[in-house]
């Protein structure tokens, strides 16, 4: 420990670094994010939905059998997709980040450690 309360040269030294480091590879991750398709679907396969790994919309196919179904279940199947495609999408971006911060705690919005 340097004087004044001050941390030692090289351990600043050692975190700007890592500092940077980490926003080398935050533009990597981010482009990475982008061209991800995360895939979502109904329990019954009727609807599928795909969203990027930054959760945005991409797509959607709807089965053609699904027109026998009545609204309540086409809407459900709907809703089911989605939620599964960005559960998915924000697990694999929970887990990307954590890579790429070597499992620091950011404290980064929207994706706190402590959530399942």
């Amino acid at each position: 420990m340097a004087g004044f309360g001050l941390p030692n040269f090289g351990q600043l030294t050692e975190a700007f670094k890592k500092a940077k480091e980490i926003q080398q590879n935050a533009q990597k991750l981010q482009d990475e994010l982008e061209s991800m398709e995360i895939e979502g679907k109904s329990d019954d396969e009727m609807i599928k939905v795909w969203i990027s790994g930054n959760q945005l919309p991409l797509r959607v196919e709807v089965n053609e059998n699904i027109s026998t179904a009545n609204k309540e279940a086409i809407e459900k199947n709907i809703l089911e997709a989605i939620k599964k495609a960005h559960e998915s999408s924000t697990t694999t971006m929970k887990e990307r980040m954590n890579d790429l911060t070597g499992g620091l705690n950011l404290n980064l919005p929207g994706l706190d450690n402590n959530e399942s």
